[in-house]
């Protein structure tokens, strides 16, 4: 079975962890450009470093969180 963080996903702008708080706590975005995923801190924004992960490392992210 297919881990559904590695599912084909349809959309490709910046999404808010569904965990933040709004409260300027620990917070991520990701993406997906229909090749690998990209990860940024959301606190920080067009700022922040964007960290290219593989679908199998993006699911081992998700699993570690």
């Amino acid at each position: 079975m297919e881990d559904r963080a590695v599912q084909r996903f349809e959309w490709s702008g910046w999404q808010k962890s569904s965990r933040s708080q709004g409260n300027g706590g620990n917070c991520v975005e990701v993406r997906y450009d229909g090749a690998e995923f990209q990860v940024r801190d959301s606190k920080l924004g067009g700022d922040s470093p964007i960290f290219d992960l593989s679908a199998e490392d993006f699911a081992a992210l998700k699993r570690a969180a």
